[in-house]
């Protein structure tokens, strides 16, 4: 009986050991155009918004975080931690971008020592035309299926409109939501033939990045008590969630309770 006492706990304690994982997906404030599908975003800076901004930072702060994530590459760490500590100095203006607005907002709420620079966007091995699938589309009768795949009309990601700052990032980070923007990708990888397949090896590289940002992640989270919040462009929220989830590496939470306002 000890002994199959001792094995349940053994197969019990990792999921206790788990640091916790919420992931807020967002359109790019900033609206700087550097997706594949690019949702305008009205001005975040006007007073409304930037009252509605703070209302989120203040229901995410209820998540205790210890480690606030954001999209920014990982070896320009020593730029963010400049960045942060001018903002907390009163030396930097927050820019557009929810890295800042919600990034280091919240940090600061916090207390936290650092915002942590989590991604990685560097170039696949290779020539990259054989991952421009694009050019290769446009080259072999798939004009059509490019123009619908990068249709900002026929995203899951709606515009902001009259809608808070809150309810906009609710409908976003909503399961059903990710998911449709995450088939967008099995669309790209379909552009192909028989010899070239250029539109899956680009996704593949697209699984490569969120692997990479997952293992920063999870670099980061040292301990099982840490609670780590990462603020991604949407795109990466369905597979950061999952890939956090299947790895064991995390306790993925809701980010749809997180961001319901009480």
């Amino acid at each position: 009986m000890k002994r199959l006492a001792l094995a349940a706990l053994l197969i019990a304690s990792p999921a206790l050991a788990q640091p916790a994982l919420l992931v807020v997906g967002s359109a790019h404030f900033a609206n700087p155009g550097r997706d594949n599908v690019n949702i305008q975003v009205e001005d975040v800076l006007t007073p409304r918004r930037q009252h509605e901004i703070m209302a989120v930072v203040d229901r995410l702060a209820a998540f205790h975080p210890t480690h606030v994530a954001v999209e920014w590459p990982r070896d320009k760490q020593t730029e963010m931690d400049k960045r942060y500590r001018d903002y907390r100095a009163g030396k930097y203006v927050l820019s557009r971008s929810e890295r800042d607005q919600i990034g280091l907002r919240l940090a600061a709420k916090l207390n936290l020592p650092r915002v942590d620079a989590v991604d990685w966007n560097g170039m696949p091995p290779g020539d990259f035309k054989n991952y421009d699938f694009e050019a290769w589309g446009k080259a072999h009768g798939f004009a059509g299926k490019l123009a619908a795949i990068f249709d900002p009309a026929k995203t899951p990601i709606g515009p902001m409109g009259q809608r808070s700052v809150g309810d906009w990032l609710l409908q976003i980070n909503q399961p059903e939501t990710l998911a449709t923007l995450h088939r967008t990708y099995f669309d790209m990888a379909a552009i192909g033939s028989a010899k070239e397949q250029p539109g899956a090896a680009w996704v593949g590289t697209w699984y490569a990045r969120n692997l990479r940002i997952l293992g920063n992640l999870r670099t980061i989270a040292s301990r099982p008590d840490d609670r780590v919040l990462v603020v991604y462009g949407a795109g990466h929220a369905y597979l950061l969630r999952q890939m956090g989830r299947e790895s064991g590496a995390f306790r993925v939470l809701d980010t749809v309770q997180a961001l319901t306002p009480r």
